[in-house]
């Protein structure tokens, strides 16, 4: 038996979760550690390069053909396992999926709400516009905390966040398609949604080809930049169409087979390019560190992050379980959702994205809400991971979800 090649082997390292958080990781430090060394100038100045043809309007800077460009290849993974979980896993059975679908909108109010609050008691009324910077949750960043502290842990738990964090991502696009598009203009929409149709209706053929998909995810991708809808959507609506049920006498999916094949090219590539330009703030010039952090947003975001997230989540899913027949899944109860909650405050390729489309790349709030960012999701990461190694050194019930049916054996994540 021959042995993979080493391409498959990084292919294979790029899509594990732990894999993914940690290039994330290093790749938002470098773009901060860059941003203030004696290189930022060189680094702004690649950030800053234009490229792209002016005549079609998509001369854009390198920093935005990484949020708008790369950013779309990881809305493309997360349209593919949206569709999988739809149509064959967590989201299959809405009353199985009820608790934590319900538990990622509470997850996606209470931050919204906390982070108003907090601008309005702080008269920063310019800065309300990104009431939607704390709601999403960060998949790559969230599952590889758990897959690192949370061994031992029933598996319904890591179900139990990635159904939370699909749905966020889904509330989080529908966000900024509805309030952070440039101008909604419907013949290139209308064009967009076309190119995606028969994408969709190709992709159901026998034998897709590369050779006619390429170019018809492309010009999704640019009639949506140019109807005003952020044009990372064109993403999701692509992984959408691609079938989640074995066609044509396959044994796996097309939704899965793409998603293999697409998911380490967003965590190798596409996510820890855009964390390199979208983490870079300068704290060294202008008014410093202290000019940046003294903002109202900062504290907007770390609260809504933190504390927002925690309450959303937990709150939502006790009041779901006490007041409906809905319940927990065998195995993990309203307390295992403790570390869940801190870890959806993992706010941070969603985040960033939406504090650009909400002040601009080069607003001080847009610094101030990057710095806030970094600083609430390390902050929500080391509490989840510890709270994750105090939950799995704790006895468990016969009937943690209490439903009155003995949990029996369930899988560990190990």
């Amino acid at each position: 038996m021959t042995s993979p090649s080493p391409l498959a082997r990084l292919s294979a390292w790029a899509a594990r979760d732990v894999s993914g958080g940690v290039l994330l990781l290093g790749a938002a430090l470098l773009g901060l550690l860059l941003a203030n060394s004696p290189w930022r100038g060189a680094y702004e100045a690649v950030a800053a390069a234009e490229i792209g043809p002016r005549a079609l309007h998509l001369d854009l800077t390198v920093a935005q053909w990484a949020a708008d460009g790369l950013l779309a290849v990881f809305f493309l993974a997360v349209g593919l396992e949206l569709k999988h979980e739809l149509v064959a896993g967590s989201l299959r059975n809405p009353r199985e999926a009820g608790v934590p679908m319900l538990a990622a909108v509470g997850g996606m109010a209470m931050p919204a709400v906390a982070f108003v609050v907090v601008e309005v008691v702080a008269d920063d009324r310019g800065g309300l516009g990104g009431w939607a910077i704390p709601t999403a949750t960060d998949i790559a960043f969230a599952l590889a905390v758990l897959a690192v502290f949370g061994k031992g842990l029933p598996t319904a738990i890591r179900t139990f966040l990635l159904t939370l964090a699909v749905v966020d991502d889904l509330l989080a696009i529908v966000v900024i398609a509805l309030f952070y598009g440039d101008g909604l203009r419907a013949w290139p929409l209308l064009g967009a949604l076309a190119a995606v149709a028969v994408a969709g209706v190709h992709l159901r053929s026998r034998r897709p080809r590369w050779w006619l998909l390429a170019p018809l995810a492309v010009t999704a991708w640019a009639l949506l930049h140019a109807s005003g809808v952020h044009a990372t959507v064109a993403g999701v609506l692509l992984g959408l169409t691609v079938p989640a049920r074995p066609v044509h006498g396959e044994t796996l999916d097309r939704a899965q087979r793409w998603a293999h094949a697409v998911t380490p090219w967003s965590q190798g590539v596409a996510l820890p390019l855009f964390a390199l330009f979208a983490a870079g703030v300068n704290l060294v010039d202008g008014g410093g560190a202290g000019s940046v952090v003294g903002q109202p947003v900062v504290l907007a975001v770390v609260v809504g992050l933190m504390a927002g997230k925690l309450v959303g989540v937990l709150g939502t899913a006790a009041l779901v379980t006490r007041l409906t027949p809905l319940r927990l899944a065998p195995g993990i109860g309203v307390r295992d959702l403790l570390p869940v909650g801190l870890l959806a405050g993992i706010g941070f390729t969603v985040a960033l994205l939406v504090s650009e489309l909400s002040y601009g790349p080069t607003s001080s709030r847009t610094e101030g809400a990057k710095v806030a960012i970094l600083l609430g999701s390390a902050a929500a990461a080391v509490l989840g991971a510890a709270c994750l190694r105090w939950d799995a050194r704790q006895a468990r019930g016969d009937d943690m979800n209490r439903d009155g049916i003995a949990d029996g054996a369930t899988d560990r994540i190990g």
